[in-house]
């Protein structure tokens, strides 16, 4: 495969509601499009969308772009859906995935009633954000409204100590939860392994990827689930080595966008349909854009619709 033309495209998008964490505010998103052309006349694409408060600097996000426009065009040229090629399986055509609806603090059971009917059946929440106590009666106000077959899947960013963590945990109890991440400011395996026992759900991290590099971690998971942000690993192929290496033993994957536009969005989708086709990923982070780069997947009944055409299957717009 030869490449006869590359460009990157600028991009700023504005949020239609601030993008609350632990970590900050934003209101905005900035990134650069990659178009690789080929001397065949294909044309591969890329997102890159630094994010440095969650561990994505300017040359993770390019290294992100830059290999996924080559695998587009890879996938394109093998004439196969790029999920396809990166497993070896037959194409997926869409994917499970959670309804985002920011900080628990502010959510009513009315919104959430919403995105029930509109078809999700696990909705993710940020934590962290607000005192602790005002978010406990926050989740028993809001646990209380939601159907025994809808789960509440939580996110901290590394807000509390391990005895606040403990707290939010005593609270979960008895209520339909599926998961929290990084729940610790300061997180350890040790830690993390004790808060794991108390709960009856998956704990998980994120963001705190330097536990990844300790031997101990696959050898004795403190944590039952691991989320892969691709353009935090290198890319979606070192992403994929990490989320084999993890469900070899025992620990669950589920992909998640770093709110990067459509094209980084979809190239995500990709990932969680090739290594997670069954889990729940978090992936409608395009919905809080006011516009995107391209057209953006089709989400009905909670499920994420991958496109049928060969390679990554982005859409521009012009």
């Amino acid at each position: 495969m030869k490449i006869q033309s590359a460009d990157w495209r600028d991009y700023q998008l504005l949020l239609r509601k601030p993008w609350q964490t632990s970590q900050g505010i934003l209101t905005q998103r900035r990134g650069r499009l990659l178009r690789l052309q080929d001397t065949e006349g294909r044309t591969g694409w890329g997102d890159a969308a630094p994010l440095p408060e969650f561990g994505i600097d300017e040359a993770a996000a390019t290294a992100f772009a830059e290999e996924c426009a080559y695998l587009d065009l890879s996938a394109q040229r093998s004439d196969q859906a790029l999920n396809a090629w990166l497993s070896g399986h037959p194409a997926q055509q869409s994917i499970a995935v959670n309804a985002n609806l920011g900080a628990l603090s502010d959510k009513s059971p009315a919104q959430a009633r919403q995105a029930i009917a509109q078809g999700y059946r696990i909705l993710k929440l940020k934590v962290g954000t607000a005192p602790l106590l005002d978010e406990i009666n926050a989740l028993k106000k809001l646990g209380v409204g939601v159907p025994a077959q809808i789960k509440l899947r939580f996110d901290a960013n590394r807000a509390w100590s391990i005895q606040e963590a403990r707290d939010f945990i005593d609270a979960c109890q008895q209520l339909p939860i599926d998961g929290l991440e990084e729940p610790l400011q300061t997180p350890d395996p040790a830690a993390l392994a004790t808060l794991q026992d108390l709960a009856d759900f998956p704990l998980a991290i994120d963001e705190s990827i330097e536990l990844l590099a300790e031997k101990s971690f696959f050898q004795h998971p403190p944590v039952r689930r691991l989320v892969l942000k691709p353009a935090r690993h290198g890319g979606l192929l070192a992403s994929m080595e990490l989320g084999l290496r993890a469900s070899a033993v025992g620990i669950e994957c589920i992909v998640t966008s770093a709110l990067e536009s459509a094209c980084g969005t979809l190239a995500c989708a990709h990932l969680a349909a090739a290594i997670a086709p069954h889990s729940v990923h978090g992936l409608t982070t395009s919905e809080w854009f006011a516009h995107d780069t391209g057209s953006r997947a089709e989400i009905r009944e909670g499920r994420f619709g991958l496109p049928t055409v060969s390679g990554l299957g982005f859409q521009p717009n012009h």
